[in-house]
């Protein structure tokens, strides 16, 4: 039997600014898979194409997923740590190629 504290529940969407900065401590590891790559779609609809990722120093794990995220999204022109002024090791730079006429957010959202 399924006691009530053992089940899985499903959380409800966040909202999150799109202003191109993610920070991922609040987020689930497991989670980074999905939100990085729509995260970086929803900025370049909005002509948002530098993009602050902060993922913390740590073991590295999460800077390596959003490092191989990055390399495998067409609409990532490059990325690389940020400056010490922007988090360091601890955040990445990703630059976002613009969006074509029909990617584009028009609608002011």
């Amino acid at each position: 039997m399924v006691e009530p504290d053992d089940e899985v529940r499903e959380e409800a969407p966040v909202s999150i600014p799109i202003d191109g900065t993610l920070d991922l401590h609040t987020f689930r590891p497991k989670d980074v898979g999905v939100l990085v790559p729509e995260y970086l779609a929803q900025c370049r609809k909005k002509g948002i194409l530098r993009v602050r990722v902060i993922h913390g120093k740590g073991v590295g794990t999460l800077l390596r997923t959003v490092h191989a995220l990055a390399g495998r999204l067409p609409e990532v022109e490059s990325f690389s740590l940020a400056g010490p002024l922007e988090g360091g090791a601890g955040a990445t730079i990703v630059t976002l190629k613009p969006a074509g006429p029909s990617e584009r957010d028009e609608g002011g959202t």
